[in-house]
Order: structure tokens, then C-alpha cells, then sequence
């Protein structure tokens, strides 16, 4: 193995571990605003939001957003990566299989876009009070745990399936 690919192999790793890392991070952190669920009475009214939530954000986050589109493509670029490697790439590997850099046009601006608006969704959320909020981090949970899943099961098939035929979305793709 050269020290490209070398470098490749690793920055390939790093971009789906350090994209785990994220992932895995917001996990942690939410779990515990829907886990104090359980000690609450629901209303009818709390039923009908949970439902709505984990139905919305497993459907449009998680099969939507994630296993069709971000999955797929950050698997590419990973693989990518593993084939084209250069100092930059491999050192903020997971910022590049997100899309943030040395990508199209479209792919940066969805990107910072999408970026932008869950942090002020974020913002939005924090401010909720019990149940609301462990409602909607259900549903954000739900939404993320399917994405970080379909990131590795995506990323297993780039790596070791026969031919991945998806777009890393690179200008010289």
C-alpha cells in the first residue's frame, strides 16, 4: 500500500468515523429529553404529536433525507476520498463527505443550507418545554439513529460490495 492510498484508506475512515463521532454525539445528548417522557401523563393531544413526530422525522429525516440521499452520497465520497486523497481531503474528511467542500455547486450550497437550518431548529427546540421537547427529540431520534445506521450500511457497500454507482457530487465527477 502507498502512502496515498495509505492516506486514502485512513481519510476514508476518518470521514465516516468522524461523521459517527457527530452523529453519535447528538445522539447522546438528546436521548435524555425523550427518556424523561416516560414519568409524564400524556393528554390525547401528547399522543397525536409523538405519533406525528416519530412518523414526520422517521420518514422525512430518516428514509428521505438520509437513506436516500446523504447516505448514499457520503459513501461515495468516502469512497472518493479512499481513491483521491490529498492533505486537506483527509485532514477534515468529515466536513468532505458532507459536502462542504471540493463538491458542485448545488451539493455546497444544500449543504450550508441544510447546516443553517438545523442549527436554528436546534435553537428553536432548546426552547421548548417538557413534553414538547422530548416529542420532538423522539422524532429526531428516530430520524438520525436510521441516518448514522444507513450511513454504515451505505458505506459497507461502497467499500465491499461489487461496484457503487453513486455520485460523490465532485466537480470532476
Amino acid at each position: 500500500m502507498s502512502i496515498g492510498k495509505a492516506a486514502g484508506t485512513l481519510g476514508s475512515i476518518w470521514g465516516v468515523g468522524g461523521l459517527s463521532l457527530v452523529f453519535g454525539s447528538a445522539l447522546y445528548r438528546l436521548y435524555p429529553y425523550a427518556e424523561e417522557l416516560q414519568g409524564m401523563s400524556f393528554t390525547w393531544l401528547h399522543w397525536v404529536a409523538l405519533f406525528a413526530s416519530l412518523v414526520f422525522m422517521g420518514y422525512a429525516e430518516g428514509y428521505k433525507g438520509f437513506h436516500l440521499k446523504f447516505s448514499p452520497r457520503c459513501a461515495a465520497r468516502a469512497l472518493y476520498l479512499k481513491d483521491n486523497p490529498t492533505f486537506i481531503r483527509v485532514l477534515f474528511a468529515p466536513f468532505f463527505c458532507m459536502g462542504y467542500f471540493h463538491a458542485t455547486r448545488k451539493r455546497k450550497i444544500v449543504a450550508y443550507s441544510l447546516t443553517l437550518m438545523i442549527v436554528l431548529l436546534i435553537v428553536g427546540v432548546r426552547k421548548l418545554e417538557q413534553p414538547w421537547r422530548g416529542i420532538v427529540d423522539a422524532g429526531v431520534l428516530l430520524g438520525l439513529g436510521w441516518g448514522l445506521v444507513s450511513v454504515w450500511i451505505f458505506s459497507a457497500k461502497a467499500f465491499f460490495g461489487q461496484g457503487f454507482d453513486v455520485s460523490p457530487e465532485t466537480p470532476d465527477a
